[in-house]
């Protein structure tokens, strides 16, 4: 399998690489009124409205200012397509099954976590995309996106 390795802070997280689109630099973002805390807001990447997720409050980490060294990650989760605001880009890995420890036996309840790949150098979690937004998260942003204008 392979992931994209990423970082919020000294923490280092990963997305099954099928998933990615494409990895850009930051910008501005444009609020979105009325959308779940999650989001950041909006982006218009190539004529597409993204929503941008923020990561760090999903991971319960310390808020910090949008910075041009930070990396907005294009990612297809369930149904959307979304924006992951990152601190960095570490790469790209390739592991199998055999590397992977079921996220459960680590942490139990971390529902936004499939996986712990071991590296040498320490851990990296696999982040599941598929279950970023609850439910009632994924409403409440179709209807924030449907009351954007028309252009």
């Amino acid at each position: 399998m392979m992931l994209l390795v990423f970082t919020l802070d000294d923490w280092r997280y990963a997305l099954e690489l099928s998933g990615v689109e494409r990895v850009y630099r930051s910008a501005a973002i444009t609020p979105l009124p009325e959308a779940p805390d999650i989001v950041l807001g909006i982006i218009n990447i190539k004529g597409a409205v993204l929503p941008v997720m923020n990561v760090r409050r999903r991971f319960r980490l310390p808020e910090k200012r949008l910075s041009l060294d930070d990396r907005m990650i294009v990612a297809r989760a369930a149904e959307r397509t979304v924006l992951l605001l990152v601190d960095s880009i570490m790469g790209v890995i390739d592991c199998t099954d055999g590397d992977i420890t079921a996220a459960d036996t680590v942490m139990p309840g971390f529902d936004f976590v499939t996986g712990v790949v071991r590296l040498k150098d320490g851990m990296v979690l696999i982040h599941n995309l598929s279950g970023f937004l609850a439910l009632d998260e994924a409403r409440t942003l179709d209807l924030a996106l449907g009351n954007l204008p028309n252009e």
